[in-house]
Formats: structure tokens, sequence, C-alpha cells
């Protein structure tokens, strides 16, 4: 197979760290091509999506007293060479949010890959379709208590009846911007102003769940079946637990109130295209849905032995 990843520049990727790096060690291993390109190389000519795709080559990381140790250089890339996305079997879209409007432009061109000979993960639809806030709102019965509104005087009424929530910008990631609202806060008025620019943006405001503090777990699913998970707990005076600002990661299993949610997602991400993402549940509550770029394969692989780009690679090959 030829498989195609739309990633963010290669040289910027941690490959100890990034599932997008795990992803393409795995094609490449089964005996894949493995091609690059970026979300600002797409084109459209004659009704037909086109990349800008260099070929690259990876020296896969291996694990040295628990860590995953990379080569320097770890990859290398061949010249540029304009081809038509539909000559690759697959290709995933993985470019790091924030979803702006050049990444949204970026997905309209993918809509333009005949479906009938090429995969896109995740499709491009579904990608439009997914805000990663909003689109746990659909199933009532995983998530917690939850509002979405850019109307200050609805969140300070909301944060004194719960005593104390979580505040989500809506096109946020790695945990960027989330605040803890506190009833009784003098600060309060002025961290809903800045969040939702005087009233003009909506953000997401959640029930705090105490059970933030024992960790934030990150469940992978693949075709709407969960195939790994890793629990990542916040660290020092730090309320988030996500990786990017410091969350310590630990082995865990999935539960099952947990193997519940993903059994009431999956109808829906299948329905959507959405065949590779990583759910956040915090005390049995879905609080996200992460379908841009997920990530914690590399963390799940460490710490359980297992090969989760593998399985991924298989299913693809599966058609």
């Amino acid at each position: 197979m030829k498989v195609a990843f739309i990633i963010d520049p290669i040289n910027r990727l941690d490959p100890g760290h990034d599932t997008s790096v795990a992803l393409m060690e795995a094609a490449q291993q089964r005996g894949h091509e493995v091609w690059i390109t970026a979300a600002n190389a797409l084109s459209v000519v004659a009704g037909k999506a086109l990349a800008l795709m260099q070929p690259v080559k990876l020296t896969p990381v291996n694990l040295v007293d628990g860590l995953w140790a990379a080569a320097n250089p770890w990859f290398e890339v061949g010249a540029a060479v304009q081809l038509p996305l539909e000559e690759m079997d697959a290709v995933f879209m993985r470019t790091d949010p924030p979803v702006t409007v050049p990444y949204l432009y970026a997905t309209y061109i993918l809509d333009y890959i005949d479906p009938a000979k090429t995969r896109v993960i995740n499709s491009p639809k579904g990608l439009r379709a997914a805000n990663e806030k909003m689109y746990a709102l659909q199933f009532t019965e995983a998530i917690p208590e939850t509002i979405v509104t850019q109307s200050k005087a609805v969140i300070r009424e909301t944060v004194e009846r719960w005593g104390s929530a979580v505040l989500k910008p809506l096109g946020g990631k790695a945990g960027e911007g989330i605040l803890f609202l506190q009833a009784g806060d003098r600060n309060l008025n002025s961290m809903v102003e800045i969040s939702t620019q005087q009233g003009k943006e909506p953000v997401m405001v959640q029930t705090y769940l105490p059970a933030a503090k024992d960790g934030d777990k990150r469940i992978i699913l693949l075709n709407g079946e969960p195939i790994g998970a890793v629990n990542r707990i916040p660290t020092g005076s730090e309320f988030r637990g996500n990786m990017a600002v410091g969350g310590r990661v630990a082995q865990v299993d999935i539960t099952d109130r947990e193997l519940d949610i993903c059994r009431q997602l999956a109808p829906t991400l299948i329905r959507d295209g959405l065949y590779f993402v990583g759910i956040d549940v915090i005390g049995g509550y879905l609080t996200e849905v992460n379908v841009t770029s997920p990530t914690g394969i590399r963390e799940i692989d460490r710490l359980n032995n297992v090969r989760l780009g593998d399985q991924v690679i298989a299913w693809v090959e599966q058609g």
C-alpha cells in the first residue's frame, strides 16, 4: 500500500510521543510506502485532490530503560512530487488543532478524493461535523452536567449553583485556555470576559468532577472499538492532566462504564467516518471526543508492551 499522512512539519514532531510518528512507523514496518504532506500543500485540479508530497523513511524508536529513544536524525525525506491523493490507498489527516478556516478549507479539498479508491482517516465531513467539545453533547447519558454559552450571567449563575466548574474554549487543544471556576472567586467575571471575548464567543462549562485529581483517561477507539487507554494525572498545583501541561501518565484498565460509553458512541462515530478517535473520560463521564489528531499511542504502547499503530494499519489493510 501507499499511505499518506497530512501532518505538521515533521521536524517539529516528537518521535517518542507523537501518534502520527507511531502510525507512520507501523505502516513502514508492515512494508508500505509512507508519504507526508501538509494541509497547505493540497490543491484541486481537474476535479481531483492533489498534494505536494515527499516519501519518508523512518528509523523506529526503541524502548530504553522504559522510555522511547530516537535516532538522530530519525527520518529522511525524499524529493517532493505533486501526486493525486487517489494514488494513495489511505490518507491520514493528522494536522493538529485548532480547527481554523484554512484547516476547514483543507477538509473541503479532501472531499475531492474518490472514497472508492482511497480511505481518508478521519472523514473530512466527519472532521467538520465533530467539534471536539460540542460533539460530546449528543451523548447525554455519558457526559457530566454541561452548558455552552457566551453569557456571563448564565455562566455566573451556573457556577454559583454547582459550586465549581471547568471552562473550556470550544476550539482549544492540549488543555490550552481551560480554567477552574469557583463560586465566590472575585476574578470570575474577568475570566469569563476574557474567555468569551467579552461575550462574543461561546465556551463550554462543565461541572467540576473531583475524580479529575485521580486522572483524565484517554481511550483510543478504532472503528468504534476501544483498543487501549492511558491515564493522565495532574502534577503539582496543576488541575489539568493533559500531557502537554506536564500531566503524568500511568497504566490503566478500561472499566465497564467506559466500555458502555464506547458502545454509546460507536454507531455515531462510524456513521460520521470518525474511525480513529481518542475520547477523554473523568470519573466515568465523557468530557471530550478528539478526532483531529488524537494522541496517546506511544504512552499506551510503552506502558502495556503493545503496538497500537500496528493494529491501526492492519485495519486499514483490510479495506
